[in-house]
């Protein structure tokens, strides 16, 4: 009986840093990993697929994007896992596949991005957790407050409870489930100051809103995609 877990590497450099993107609240992590792809020098080196995930494929700029892909950034030694596909329902057995790919790579630390609501409109704030002493002195020294209180759901929940590596998680402020960009900017900028990875910020803002709008047609599509097969099943059952 085949696997119905492909996990597919083509490379598999060791003592990384795993950034893990998959989408959530406001499509922070999403968008996040989307602008670092762009900006850093990266080369996917595999991909991802399980059954239960929605049997679709997105096609931008004449290329299909993978639901669930993976690049690898040699300068900086970073994995990071890009998401453009909504895993509800099966968080713990996505989460079981990074804490796979974190033991399969000997990662040195898992770093999650997420978005969390915030009552206030204005709020642009960036909270973190880390489960790791040397990585919480650091970010105290980038004057990031801590996640005091706060529920976690998703992949990012389900990561905190199951992996045995290091996480360190970055929380964005965001206002809504839409897409905000200005959450997943504020989020890069903490990230390169955590990570010295020396991306160029100054486009940061406008980058963003572009990937927000292609991230937009891509859930519209993806969204008809569902609502075509439940009409065509509701056909065949009348």
């Amino acid at each position: 009986m085949p696997n119905p877990i492909q996990l597919i590497l083509t490379k598999k450099p060791k003592n990384v840093t795993i950034l893990e993107g998959f989408p959530g609240f406001g499509l922070v992590a999403t968008i996040t990993t989307e602008y670092l792809l762009d900006h850093l020098k990266c080369e996917k080196i595999g991909s991802l697929w399980f059954e239960e995930m929605p049997a679709s494929v997105a096609i931008h700029s004449g290329k299909v994007v993978d639901p669930v892909s993976f690049y690898y950034c040699k300068d900086y030694n970073i994995v990071i896992i890009h998401s453009i596909t909504p895993v509800t329902g099966i968080e713990w057995k996505a989460a079981d596949i990074v804490a796979q790919l974190c033991k399969e790579l000997t990662a040195k630390e898992l770093i999650c991005v997420e978005g969390v609501g915030s009552p206030d409109k204005t709020g642009d704030k960036v909270f973190y957790y880390t489960n790791d002493e040397i990585a919480e002195k650091k970010i105290k020294s980038l004057k990031i407050d801590n996640l005091g209180e706060g529920i976690i759901i998703g992949v990012t929940g389900a990561l905190m409870l199951k992996t045995s590596t290091k996480v360190t998680c970055f929380f964005a402020e965001t206002h809504s489930n839409l897409p905000d960009s200005k959450a997943a900017a504020n989020t890069i900028v903490v990230l390169d100051e955590y990570l010295d990875l020396d991306v160029d910020v100054k486009p940061l803002y406008k980058k963003a809103e572009e990937f927000e709008k292609k991230l937009k047609t891509i859930m519209e599509q993806q969204m008809q995609t569902k609502e075509q097969k439940e009409q065509k099943e509701l056909r065949y059952v009348g």
